[in-house]
């Protein structure tokens, strides 16, 4: 079983921040809503594992 990646793995984070905010821009909360829910679709279809996704949807779940 692959295990969730939680470390930061992404190349050049604050670019892809201010891009994910851009991408936001002028949109109303409900479409801003659905262009989240799109890319976590998007992004759970490219992951593929259902292992991986469970426990990123439990990871998510965890309130501080």
């Amino acid at each position: 079983m692959t295990a969730l990646t939680t470390k930061a793995n992404i190349k050049a984070p604050d670019e892809f921040y201010a891009e994910l905010l851009a991408v936001h821009e002028g949109l109303s909360k409900s479409e801003s809503d659905a262009l989240n829910a799109r890319l976590i679709l998007l992004l759970a279809n490219h992951i593929g594992n259902r292992a991986v996704l469970s426990q990123a949807l439990r990871a998510a779940a965890l309130k501080d």
